[in-house]
């Protein structure tokens, strides 16, 4: 399978399996899961053809391993737009976690923290490289350290997707740790 094909076909679940699978009829469970032949099926009879095995494919090559496969059935592993409970537990974060943005939103960030914006919660990064690429993705990074240590003591709840990726429904200023002169 080419990479242009992969990219396209990612993009597909990403939209359909996170925001808007009933575009293509589909009804995702409580925990965001749908039928993979369902899935495959929805998508054929809306024009976009994809084999079982070009799924497979993008699950096992994603680099950020955004889906999570179960037997038959197939989900976002975070990310969602739509009501879905992925049944993570809470758990202790490690002191700091990272979060990648760019310069035009530090101000309204040093205001407001950082929200969880259209999605669920605020999507943080174990480590420095991982904020510096998703903060990329919108122009030159910033990237801003949370003290998730002192959040947790404070009462603040963690989650960790399956794919690595640390989950909090929002981040108040006075945990946020900006780079000098930013």
């Amino acid at each position: 399978m080419d990479e242009r094909r992969t990219v396209k076909v990612s993009k597909y679940l990403s939209k359909h399996l996170r925001h808007q699978p009933e575009r293509i009829g589909l009804e995702l469970d409580e925990g965001g899961w749908v039928e993979i032949d369902a899935l495959i099926a929805a998508a054929a009879a809306h024009g976009f053809r994809f084999s079982r095995e070009e799924l497979d494919h993008v699950v096992a090559t994603n680099d950020k391993k955004r889906f999570a496969v179960e037997g038959t059935r197939i989900r976002a592993s975070q990310g969602h737009t739509v009501e879905v409970d992925l049944g993570l537990p809470a758990v202790a974060p490690p002191p700091y976690l990272y979060h990648g943005t760019v310069a035009r939103n530090l101000d309204e960030i040093r205001a407001e923290g950082l929200g969880a914006m259209s999605r669920h919660d605020v999507h943080l990064s174990a480590d420095r490289e991982t904020a510096t690429r998703v903060g990329a993705r919108r122009g030159r990074p910033v990237v801003l350290a949370v003290d998730a240590g002192a959040m947790h003591r404070d009462g603040h709840e963690f989650r960790v997707s399956a794919n690595g990726v640390w989950l909090t429904r929002a981040v108040p200023p006075r945990y946020l740790r900006f780079p000098e002169g930013r």
